[in-house]
């Protein structure tokens, strides 16, 4: 059967990287469950139970030599993965098969080596938004002086800078930084907690020693590389986690959505492009477009991300006592294709944010055309310094204000009003100073300013934390 006969997820397809596929693909799984296995039971002979050092050599030499049709026809069998792994790791490492699994419930493998993947996952996602947030610096200070309009209500308003609009994309990263710092701080195990959470077996098997069974989960921990673990738990890690993973992943993908939605207004007004392939193409109809499809792709996948921590929650919520598996199926896809996803938003967005083109003539064009109205007040303040009177000057800015106003809507021409300025006597003092007095970097305020400080004191502590990761660039696969 040919494989075009079935669907394939476009995020493996198309979309994310190798790298996080790899992350959460079964070959990293099923050798957590191996190394999971390794851990309880080194960590169980340690402590006394009759668990041999042969039996732990031959666990750990079949640790990555997994037999998957094997294990594939137990589970057919037993209707159970854990097991089917259990019994396939004990075809393997035969003298380990009687204590592979010892007085463990299936979530010691499947919630803590989830628990890992998903911290590796973060981790990939963290080295991915501080390249993002490295470039957009790089952008800022690049354009940091140069004049735009700024828009409220999508409406020319005061005027900014391409390099001060800048840093608002990078600040809503650092805020998602922070949110993703907070999240992996408070990184846990599930531990070794037996089929309730109450550690029964291995007290069982510890023949009533509560100090040997908490040393137990404290070895098996460690050998994880990991030190915190949920002070209590049912069988299975609290859910509330993945839904507080997938807040801060769908924050990133807010944060993403609002840069694409702003490229992609700017490319239609023709100030900022992303970037576009000598060989691509914009349209199979119209030749001569160019479609901002790496934003637009970011914002449909952003869409998705979104909309998933409501799933989260709903899981969360509907956990009975200790535990139902009518979780478990909708945790396969969710949690997954959430990192997936993010993943695939952050490599667009290191490809578009080192990319950027920037046409400062046409952004010049329309600050020309709006900054006249801006500065009226500035005109009839110069005029009355020279003697004028404010109220009658207001009254003729306004007058010419409007005619201006109709000749551009109405008429379709461009703004004159400064022409017309140039002809009413009441504004002669500044007929030889309009261009002083219209320089559009003396309406951008603190623009500058701010962008270098909030840069200086909030971006680069968090960049010079990571300078060995800083340099990746993004890719868009299709």
């Amino acid at each position: 059967m040919s494989d075009k006969l079935l669907y394939e997820n476009p995020l493996n397809t198309r979309y994310a990287s190798r790298e996080m596929q790899e992350n959460f693909g079964d070959e990293k799984r099923f050798r957590l469950w191996r190394k999971l296995w390794i851990a309880l039971a080194e960590s169980e002979m340690e402590l006394g139970l009759p668990v041999t050092k042969a039996q732990i050599d031959d666990m750990k030499a079949h640790a990555t030599d997994i037999d998957y049709e094997r294990a594939e026809e137990y589970e057919r069998e037993v209707r159970h993965d854990v097991m089917a792994h259990v019994k396939a790791f004990g075809d393997a490492a035969k003298s380990a098969e009687p204590i592979i699994h010892l007085g463990a419930t299936s979530c010691f493998v499947d919630c803590n080596s989830e628990l890992i993947i998903m911290r590796d996952g973060l981790e990939i996602i963290l080295r991915k938004l501080v390249n993002v947030m490295d470039k957009l610096k790089k952008f800022a200070l690049q354009y940091k002086n140069l004049p735009t309009l700024g828009f409220t209500h999508l409406q020319p308003a005061q005027l900014t800078t391409v390099g001060k609009r800048a840093t608002l994309w990078l600040q809503d990263l650092m805020l998602d930084y922070e949110n993703l710092q907070s999240l992996l701080s408070c990184f846990r195990l599930r531990g070794v907690k037996g089929t309730t959470g109450t550690q029964a077996s291995f007290l069982d098997l510890f023949d009533g020693d509560a100090k040997k069974v908490k040393e137990l989960e404290k070895r098996v921990v460690k050998k994880l590389g990991c030190e915190k673990v949920y002070g209590v738990t049912g069988q299975t890690y609290p859910r509330k986690f993945d839904y507080n993973v997938l807040c801060v992943l769908s924050q990133i993908a807010q944060s993403a959505y609002k840069f694409s939605n702003d490229i992609r207004i700017l490319q239609n007004m023709k100030e900022v492009e992303e970037p576009f392939e000598k060989s691509q193409i914009g349209s199979s109809a119209m030749a001569y477009k160019r479609n901002p499809m790496r934003s637009e792709r970011m914002g449909s996948l952003c869409r998705y991300m979104v909309s998933l921590p409501l799933n989260s929650a709903i899981t969360a919520s509907t956990q009975w006592f200790e535990r139902t598996l009518d979780d478990s199926a909708n945790r396969r896809i969710v949690n997954a294709q959430a990192f997936l996803t993010v993943d695939a938003i952050l490599n667009i967005y290191l490809n578009v944010s080192e990319n950027l083109v920037v046409y400062d003539k046409v952004i010049a064009k329309h600050v020309a055309a709006e900054l006249p109205f801006m500065a009226t007040e500035n005109i009839i303040m110069e005029c009355v310094k020279a003697g004028g009177s404010r109220q009658e000057l207001h009254e003729h800015i306004r007058r010419l204000s409007m005619e201006a106003g109709n000749n551009v809507k109405r008429e379709g021409k461009e703004n004159n009003l400064l022409e017309l300025v140039t002809k009413d006597e009441a504004f002669r003092a500044v007929w030889d100073r309009l261009d002083e007095i219209l320089d559009a970097r003396k309406f951008v305020g603190r623009a500058p300013e701010q962008t270098e400080e909030f840069i200086r004191n909030e971006i680069d502590p968090i960049l010079q934390k990571y300078v060995a990761w800083l340099g990746e660039a993004g890719s868009v696969n299709v």
